[in-house]
């Protein structure tokens, strides 16, 4: 099982800059620091994956930072809008508090204001102040559905998935092993590490910093094959384990502001293969662990041409066309269609109107795409 899993509070804690594909935009900030090797008595890795099961956490405020270099080309003007662009590249800062599942607060300074997600029992509410908008949601019942700020879309290559997959995937296949001791927002750290032994994977390391102390993730780092430099990073730059006051978790309205009020409705029944011919579901997972691929079918146009890369309900619209015309053709007994590729991550969307993706190789997209 895995631990980020089993730990709604780790879960919380290491993804926290995922609330960035929610409220958008980044601003730019300097690198994190290095500081010296601290001393610490020995531990195995068993012992930290036992740490981080039973830690205790009640409160927690502090700054994150976020970075990633992910080796993708460039996006401007493909997507509308720069929340995905923006996630994917360059360098992020939020502030954070917590306590507990129901009370947290994401803030984000940029050059076009402050952004807020907050969540206060059962009100949920965003922020924008550059305009002056925000939305509330209560939530009701387990069975309704999220609010938009809950609904983080599952990107192999953000700090959640990530570390849940890797963390879930401790068998065989994961090589786990106790890394250098570190110094991360002026806490002592044990770092974990997790190395894929599957070849077809891009993975190369997964690092997690590990307070020794307090047994909650403080920097988690994904390293691509052939680098020694984090792919992507995220850490707490400053932490502090007291628990915050209420005030942080209520939402003041400032004067003239335009408040749209969301509803939490139960989801229809979903139908066994609704919408997609043949009865096969809008995404599957093919393989397990590191190198899982996911398989979905888009509308194609006449001539086998995808008319569009995007499910129901996904993100912005994509120039399809221009993003086919900048990637390269490739081809082989499995069919015909073009390839995108960066550090972490690969997309072959074929002619015959499939999009098939993972933190794998190209080869192992085409031995998916084969069968």
């Amino acid at each position: 099982m895995s631990v980020l899993r089993s730990r709604p509070v780790l879960r919380w804690l290491v993804p926290a800059t995922a609330a960035v594909a929610v409220i958008g935009g980044g601003a730019a900030v300097g690198t994190f620091a290095a500081e010296a090797e601290p001393s610490l008595p020995p531990r195995t890795a068993a012992q930290l994956l036992v740490d981080l099961q039973t830690s205790r956490l009640e409160g927690l405020s502090g700054t994150v930072v976020q970075r990633a270099d992910l080796g993708l080309p460039e996006l401007v003007g493909l997507v509308p809008g720069n929340e995905l662009t923006t996630l994917l590249s360059g360098t992020h800062t939020l502030r954070v508090w917590y306590s507990g599942p129901d009370k947290q607060r994401v803030a984000l300074l940029d050059t076009l204001g402050e952004q807020d997600l907050i969540r206060d029992g059962r009100d949920v509410w965003t922020w924008q102040s550059h305009t002056n908008t925000a939305r509330h949601l209560t939530l009701g019942d387990p069975g309704a559905v999220k609010p938009a700020a809950e609904r983080v879309p599952n990107l192999p290559a953000t700090p959640q998935q990530a570390a849940d997959l890797a963390l879930g995937a401790i068998d065989p296949s994961t090589e786990v092993s106790v890394g250098r001791s570190a110094t991360v927002a002026g806490q002592d750290a044990y770092e974990l590490v997790l190395q894929p032994r599957d070849t077809d994977s891009l993975v190369h390391q997964l690092r997690i910093a590990i307070d020794a102390r307090q047994h909650v993730p403080l920097r988690f780092e994904v390293l691509a094959k052939g680098s020694d430099k984090p792919a992507f990073e995220v850490a707490f730059t400053q932490v502090d384990y007291r628990r915050p006051d209420a005030d942080q978790f209520r939402f003041n309205p400032p004067p003239g502001v335009t408040v749209t009020e969301e509803k939490a409705e139960r989801p229809a029944p979903e139908r066994p293969g609704h919408g997609v011919p043949g009865g096969e579901p809008p995404v599957r997972a093919v393989g397990e662990g590191w190198t899982t691929v996911l398989v979905a079918r888009v509308d194609a146009r006449p001539g086998g041409r995808p008319a569009s890369a995007k499910p129901t309900g996904a993100a912005p619209d994509v120039d399809v066309a221009k993003l086919l015309g900048g990637l390269p053709a490739v081809s082989g007994d499995w069919g015909s269609g073009r390839l995108f590729s960066s550090k972490l991550v690969t997309v072959l969307l074929t002619d015959d109107g499939r999009v098939l993706a993972g933190a794998v190789t190209p080869e192992r997209l085409y031995q998916v795409a084969r069968g």
